[in-house]
């Protein structure tokens, strides 16, 4: 918001401006509260993380598209402002989102040197013994109120040279318009070529509509360097005037296949976030596609149809972003419903189905969906459901299964204990682990029932009782030793390193048949006052398998 009220000043009435501010941000706080609220009570999402994490900020997702959406608003209402218009001539909008774009850029470069600067200041300090300017710069009140003041001072400066902002503005649309002829050549041989293919090798790489929507991008972005303020047309090649009508007439099957390609997942897989996303982008692209054909096909000035679909299309965008980010098209809700509806109308077995995509993907709307199917009494499948539903809900991330906890029985059948004959004291077999709170501290063969590891009785320390040397199955997995401690049962007393290879292969057979000794460190530790400083010996015998 600051961003915006300053380069509003001294180019909007007080009132408008003060109006704009007000809007603006009622508009920013209202998304970023909703933006927290649909995440599910206790995780965020995909990746499983704690609420407490996430959960007091909104996210990127969130704050970039409003960052967006704010620049295209704030560039129509300030055009508007200036031509005292409700819709100002294309012109306006032109120089005035241009302007604006290259007055960030410069105002992040002005903060990047300043920075620069700073820390070398800093270094030269340092070499003096002096370090006064580097702690300086690490203390926020400092370091904010001089990066805004830079930022600031670089957006007027900026702002009271518009020759150079223009200047420069020009200079990169001519660069980027001669890339217009080969992008319109690639996709005009990508069109070309289907007739001979087909749209089975599309299909194939699951990704066709995201790479369809990036070609339409691209073809956009060039036309408008071509076209610039639509006052340029005489000035232009003959190469790219042709190329600027051909890329505009391109856009449309490129648009109607992803389209095609869209509809194609929906209805077999039905709606997630990413095809919410995808389907929204479309829309917009499809708006393009049309109003650019119409300018290719229209007699007049060059392409001249492409400044009126540039602003109905500007609105259009801040539409389709407000739904998304809102109750009426939140991807997260839709999926939901989309994906809920395939379960309860049978399009997809109860057995089937991704009840994790509930979880961790469909954030609130999900995991009421899970709580509602926990319940769920309809068909012959209710009580499958039912269970699925409460098992997911108990996950704390999609990618570990719920295993089995391990009993004292499933302890004596999957660990093997050395030496033969041997058997692990009970008190260790009847000690209760946490699986959830000791995952990836214990081995894992104490706490589920499917792990398999090896246990060694060897007296470590010299004191008459027997320690257990875990070595797990898995060669990456946890390699302990365990000690029993009187009042708190068996506490992990150090962890092994990682055992692979024929190099763990050896010294498990020697394990196992007793071919070991107790041998002193190679190096002592050091103690200072009271703490004990470990010191972690390198490999100095050559050999390969030394641990």
């Amino acid at each position: 918001m600051p961003v915006l009220l300053i380069s509003a000043l001294g180019h909007m009435q007080w009132r408008r401006l003060v109006l704009w501010g007000v809007i603006a941000s009622v508009i920013v706080a209202t998304i970023g509260y909703y933006d927290i609220w649909h995440i599910s009570p206790d995780v965020t999402g995909r990746f499983g993380y704690a609420v407490e994490r996430h959960g007091k900020l909104p996210s990127f997702l969130a704050s970039f598209y409003t960052a967006v959406g704010l620049f295209i608003a704030h560039s129509l209402v300030l055009a508007g402002s200036g031509d005292r218009r409700w819709i100002a001539p294309y012109p306006a909008y032109f120089e005035t989102a241009w302007k604006f774009i290259v007055q960030l850029k410069f105002a992040f470069l002005f903060v990047g040197v300043l920075w620069l600067v700073l820390w070398l200041g800093a270094s030269l300090f340092m070499l003096l013994k002096l370090d006064f300017l580097q702690e300086l710069l690490k203390k926020s009140w400092f370091s904010v109120p001089v990066s805004v003041f830079a930022f600031a001072s670089a957006l007027h400066l900026t702002d009271v040279r518009p020759g150079i902002v223009r200047g420069i503005r020009t200079l990169l649309l001519v660069l980027l318009s001669w890339l217009l002829p080969l992008a319109t050549l690639i996709v005009f041989g990508f069109m070309a070529s289907l007739p001979w293919t087909g749209l089975t090798p599309l299909w194939a790489t699951r990704h066709a509509t995201a790479v369809l929507l990036g070609a339409a991008a691209v073809l956009v972005v060039l036309i408008n360097t071509a076209f610039q303020n639509g006052e340029v047309a005489s000035q232009l090649a003959r190469v790219l005037r042709w190329s600027g009508r051909l890329a505009a007439l391109l856009l449309a099957p490129i648009v109607l296949i992803g389209i095609y390609s869209l509809g194609l997942r929906v209805g077999d897989y039905g709606w997630t976030s990413d095809r919410v996303f995808a389907a929204a982008c479309l829309l917009v692209a499809a708006c393009y596609a049309g109003g650019y054909a119409w300018a290719a096909l229209s007699r007049g000035p060059w392409l001249g149809r492409v400044a009126s679909t540039n602003v109905v299309t500007a609105f259009l965008i801040l539409i389709v972003l407000l739904s998304l980010f809102s109750p009426i098209a939140d991807p997260a809700r839709v999926s939901v419903a989309s994906q809920l509806n395939r379960l309860t109308s049978g399009k997809v077995a109860a057995a089937k189905f991704d009840y994790d995509y509930l979880r961790f993907e469909g954030e609130r709307y999900g995991w009421n969906a899970l709580r509602m199917l926990k319940d769920y009494q309809q068909g012959a499948d209710a009580k499958l459901i039912r269970e699925r539903s409460a098992e997911t809900l108990a996950k704390h991330n999609q990618w570990e299964k719920e295993r089995p906890v391990a009993s004292p029985n499933d302890l004596a059948t999957n660990i093997a204990v050395w030496p033969k004959g041997m058997s692990l004291p009970d008190s260790l077999l009847n000690q209760k682990f946490d699986p959830k709170k000791q995952r990836w501290t214990i081995p894992d063969c104490l706490l589920f029932a499917d792990r398999k590891c090896d246990a060694y009785l060897i007296d470590v320390d010299g004191d008459g009782k027997q320690e257990v040397l875990f070595l797990a199955a898995y060669a990456y997995n946890n390699n302990v030793v365990m000690m029993e401690k009187s009042g708190s049962g068996w506490e992990i007393a150090g962890n092994l390193p990682s055992l692979a290879g024929r190099c763990g292969q050896e010294i498990r057979q020697r394990l196992a048949t007793g071919d070991y000794r107790l041998a002193p460190p190679l190096i002592q530790d050091i103690e200072v006052g009271g703490h004990r400083l470990q010191i972690t010996p390198r490999r100095i015998d050559g050999s390969e398998c030394s641990h």
